[in-house]
């Protein structure tokens, strides 16, 4: 007997996902350019001159890596995608409004060198983006079914829910040491930098 085949549901129009797809590359490409264009060039030859930029180069980094991360996230999610529609559609602007503010947040906090409120910016940035994604995959879910590869790949999304909660204590933390707010954005970003395996399994298994 054949495994059956759950199918987009008929009465949701669907669409091609290759627009959506470069659509978010380019959107992403230019995130990572502003970001990178917000490092100001030390005027001095000296690589002491570097020192007073550490901040900023800090903070870049992390942003860099959850740009990073959502890019491949997304990347993988919609390779185990067949279609989408209007509600994913808006689901990814969402995402990309929430990602598109990250050179902001990332610029305060680095000249602020790490400043409470700088942080604590950042972090709601860090946290939106997060539930952006989560309808994101929602919305996916929803227009593919409950039986689909990709329903089954998210699962409970146990990893994303705590990634939420870790979010929440970051935000806490910040109040005390915005230092332990940055430890825990840290974190998040190594737990979600491991690959993970599920949308590999759900491809293989469609």
């Amino acid at each position: 007997m054949h495994e059956m085949r759950h199918e987009p549901r008929q009465d949701e129009p669907a669409m091609h996902k290759g627009r959506l797809e470069a659509f978010t590359d380019g959107v992403i490409a230019i995130i990572i350019t502003i970001m990178v264009l917000e490092i100001k060039v030390p005027h001095g030859a000296s690589f002491q001159e570097l020192l007073p930029l550490w901040p900023t180069l800090l903070s870049y980094v992390l942003s860099f890596i959850y740009v990073g991360i959502y890019w491949n996230s997304h990347h993988h999610t919609l390779q185990a995608t067949k279609s989408v529609n209007g509600a994913i559609l808006w689901a990814n602007l969402h995402l990309l409004f929430w990602l598109s503010l990250l050179p902001f947040s990332t610029a305060w906090v680095g000249e602020n060198s790490f400043g409470r409120d700088p942080m604590l910016l950042l972090g709601a940035n860090l946290l939106l983006a997060a539930i952006a994604y989560t309808i994101f995959t929602i919305a996916l879910v929803r227009h593919h079914g409950p039986g689909s590869a990709l329903a089954q790949a998210f699962g409970a999304d146990v990893k994303g829910k705590a990634s939420l909660a870790c979010y929440g204590v970051g935000l806490a933390l910040t109040f005390i040491d915005p230092r332990l707010g940055f430890l825990m954005y840290a974190i998040v970003a190594l737990i979600w930098f491991v690959p993970d395996p599920r949308m590999h399994k759900a491809i293989a298994r469609d």
